[in-house]
């Protein structure tokens, strides 16, 4: 077992693993947004439905020789795509559709090898069993999801701190080279081992176990179906939780990685040996998560929702898998079996990584998830008894009540609401104590305008005139003045503009673009000249000639996942280009969850400038101040005449970073340093 065991095993391995090395090279060109890991699934769970067909077809319809043959020919071709480094040239303008070019982009730096990476589990367990006839090979997939399991817990423990991301490419291109040799020697041995033995060389010499085949007669359609059903609803709750987690901490590989681990180890445990999927049990735990689920979906007390969703996920996925295992078929049927896993899987991932963000108006994709799991479990419990029908139907009401409460409310809210690949945003009305517009996106407010004609130009949500920014602009030379601002939210901060100031705009979403101008007013009554630029705030900057700004503004960590990518010191030396000697960079740093201070306090030492943080608590009793939010900003500068001005000297505290506080750059940041 051996020879086909350790190719199984490092291949896997390298599956698993290239999928947060290579999703965290281009999460900042796409600007960190949670979707990126979404349709990075999309795409390795359709290259892994592609390889398990074809490990299903070839071994169904070539002969052993031609099987080989060809199988090492593409060994030695995916050779050639090495190492696996995304070419700059993939790096988006801002005008095209980011998805598809995520997927273009895979598909040409890690097409080929992972395609043949997802081909090994299946195809190797197939020559075993073709080659050993009374062998079952089911707990060589057991072993394939074990090393799965173990190359995600290994990423951002012993891989992701410590060694770059081109080193983390290079030495995954060494190991998948002694993979090529390992799995080539494997195809040559199964040849050789079938010739020794005697056996025919036809497609009809497919793994077959004598005693089973006699047994079992091959999988009608239904229960095919039942395999897809049950394989697409783990993938399709798999990729919602993790959207639904990211979307609220940070786009980062950790969490990432938590879920599709925990979907992993429910594959171990099932197909390792019956004893691990206890029926009875799971099917409980099942109709109590999936209403607990439901209940907290719109929740930000993060603290009890990543636990209580991390948990559901493990028993829905055990409930899905658990039941895989029981309908497995004779080893004859091991590659359509596998197919039929891999096809619901891709089915799922599409579902919510390329269809909901253009047929859905807003994150409902969970709830829907959530309602079909328990449709599912009715489909597999009402066999027990009359009893468990009724307990099911019980669960998928609450479920569904859950969710549909929760959906109508958010709709009910909102005046409009629209999604796309970066996410969803809504504006919502209150008519007390003022008449007031905000902007959300997800659950996060990005400012808001006051509606009366005569206050529509005051500063409100997190720009009031004692917060850091307003500060800050009421302390600047009255002269014109060149701003840049990092996120455009629905352009509240254009308040503090002038006549005679230029402001320059970098915004990733142009649905952003298009609320700002048709519900708020901010970009048309505005005195001072307005630019917008369409595209990742730093790729921006990057392309264009030094802007000489007075004031470069980071606005994108306002909401609760924030982009890493422009907290790095790769980051910082694209600003100090655009910056004017004695010019400021102000950070927006109100955050729920993540105190970015300590990071800007190292980026700031570094460049000899002071770091300093301004909080702001406007009261706002009886209708006073509404429209002001809580916020905490930092000032970075080295121009101590604007530090030493009244309106900031008087609130600043200059902030530093701890001691040993490690500089995040573009190959190295630790989210668990700055959670609060």
């Amino acid at each position: 077992m051996i020879l086909y065991a350790l190719p199984i095993f490092l291949g896997a391995f390298l599956l698993f693993l290239v999928q947060p090395i290579i999703a965290k090279q281009i999460l900042p060109w796409f600007g960190g947004s949670a979707a990126v890991w979404a349709i990075c699934m999309v795409f390795f769970q359709v290259a892994l439905l592609l390889g398990y067909a074809y490990a299903d077809w070839t071994t169904r319809r070539l002969t052993r020789r031609r099987q080989v043959v060809v199988h090492c020919v593409l060994l030695a071709l995916s050779l050639l795509l090495l190492p696996i480094i995304p070419g700059v040239s993939w790096k988006p303008t801002g005008a095209e559709d980011p998805a598809w070019r995520i997927i273009g982009l895979l598909a040409v730096t890690i097409g080929l090898p992972y395609f043949l990476l997802s081909t090994t589990s299946p195809l190797l367990q197939a020559w075993y069993a073709r080659r050993f006839h009374h062998a079952i090979p089911y707990r060589l997939f057991a072993l394939s999801n074990l090393a799965s399991l173990l190359a995600l817990l290994a990423y951002p423990v012993a891989i992701e701190p410590w060694v770059s991301t081109v080193a983390q490419s290079a030495s995954w291109s060494v190991f998948y080279g002694l993979f090529v040799l390992m799995c080539g020697w494997a195809a040559i041995s199964t040849l050789k081992g079938a010739t020794l033995n005697g056996g025919s060389d036809t497609p009809e010499a497919a793994p077959v176990d004598a005693a089973s085949a006699v047994a079992e007669a091959a999988p009608g359609a239904r229960r095919q179906l039942t395999w897809l059903a049950l394989a697409a609803m783990a993938s399709f709750l798999l990729l919602a939780v993790t959207n639904h987690i990211c979307q609220n901490v940070a786009s980062l590989p950790f969490l990432w990685i938590m879920p599709l681990s925990l979907y992993l180890a429910t594959f171990i445990f099932c197909f390792d040996h019956p004893r691990w999927y206890r029926r009875n049990i799971f099917l409980v735990l099942t109709a109590i998560a999936l209403p607990l689920m439901a209940w907290y979906s719109h929740s930000l007390d993060l603290k009890v929702v990543i636990p209580i969703y991390l948990a559901g996920l493990f028993v829905c996925c055990m409930f899905c898998h658990g039941e895989l295992s029981h309908l497995k078929p004779a080893p004859r049927y091991l590659t359509t079996y596998y197919l039929m896993i891999s096809l619901g899987g891709a089915s799922g991932g599409l579902l919510v990584g390329l269809a909901a963000p253009y047929l859905l108006p807003g994150y409902f994709e969970l709830g829907i998830g959530l309602v079909a799991c328990t449709l599912l479990l009715m489909y597999r419990s009402f066999r027990i008894g009359w009893w468990t029908l009724l307990v099911s139907g019980a669960v998928c009401v609450g479920t569904a009540w859950g969710a549909a409460q929760k959906t109508i409310e958010q709709i009910s809210d909102s005046r409009v609401m629209e999604r796309n690949f970066y996410g969803v945003l809504r504006t919502i009305e209150s008519d007390e104590p003022v008449p007031f517009r905000s902007m959300l996106h997800g659950s996060i407010v990005h400012g808001g305008q006051l509606l009366d004609p005569a206050m529509r130009m005051l500063p409100s949500s997190y720009f009031g005139p004692s917060s850091g920014f307003g500060r800050m602009f009421a302390s600047l030379p009255e002269a014109p003045r060149n701003i840049g601002v990092i996120g455009l939210g629905c352009g509240a901060i254009i308040a503090h503009g002038r006549k005679g100031d230029h402001m320059r705009f970098y915004e990733l979403d142009p649905q952003m673009v298009a609320l700002a101008r048709s519900e708020f007013t901010f970009l048309n009554d505005s005195p001072a000249q307005i630019d917008i630029v369409l595209g990742d705030g730093r790729l921006s900057l990057e392309r264009e000639a030094s802007q000489q700004f007075d004031v470069l503004v980071m606005d994108a960590f306002s909401g609760d996942s924030i982009p890493l990518h422009l907290l790095t010191r790769g980051a910082m030396d694209i600003y100090m280009k655009h910056l004017k000697p004695g010019g400021v960079i102000a950070f927006q740093a109100t955050n729920r969850y993540i105190d970015i201070a300590p990071v800007v306090a190292s980026l700031a030492a570094e460049r000899g400038m002071t770091a300093v943080m301004i909080s702001d608590s406007p009261a706002n009793e009886d209708g006073a101040n509404y429209w002001l939010s809580r916020t905490d900003q930092i000032l970075v500068t080295a121009n101590r005449a604007l530090l030493d001005s009244e309106k900031i000297k008087s609130v600043g505290k200059v902030i530093t970073a701890p001691a040993g506080f490690r500089v995040w750059t573009d190959d190295f940041n630790n989210l668990m340093t700055v959670l609060k």
